[in-house]
């Protein structure tokens, strides 16, 4: 596993470097409370190895989306808001939104969400 990159937010997160409101983790990743939430719940999915974006995610680490999506639902049920549902983003790139360029997840939910999100 990469040990992460030292100027990378979201790695000094998941190494304990800098603080966070942990809501889970285990041995492939990390979630935390969104410092700027956009709901009543907004977790961020961070895995522990530093992946860039969706666009860096190789045949290797399939494993790690995977477990994203089981962990996210886990996750839903455990702040209750499984049964209403929520939303699960990833933003790829600049246009696409991103901002970390460490690959996460936005879980969002806790209120009836509109579509499109523009």
């Amino acid at each position: 596993m990469d040990t992460g990159v030292p100027e990378c937010l979201f790695c000094k997160i998941v190494s304990k470097q800098l603080n966070a409101k942990i809501i889970y983790e285990d041995h492939l990743l990390m979630a935390i409370e969104d410092i700027n939430p956009v709901a009543p719940v907004h977790v961020l999915i961070i895995p522990r190895e530093h992946i860039g974006s969706l666009n860096a995610v190789n045949e290797d680490q399939l494993h790690i989306l995977g477990h994203i999506q089981v962990a996210a639902s886990r996750i839903a049920d455990q702040l209750g808001i499984a049964a209403n549902g929520y939303r699960l983003v990833n933003n790829c790139g600049e246009w696409g939104g991103q901002t970390i360029y460490h690959l996460h997840y936005h879980l969002i939910g806790g209120v009836k969400l509109g579509w499109p999100p523009l």
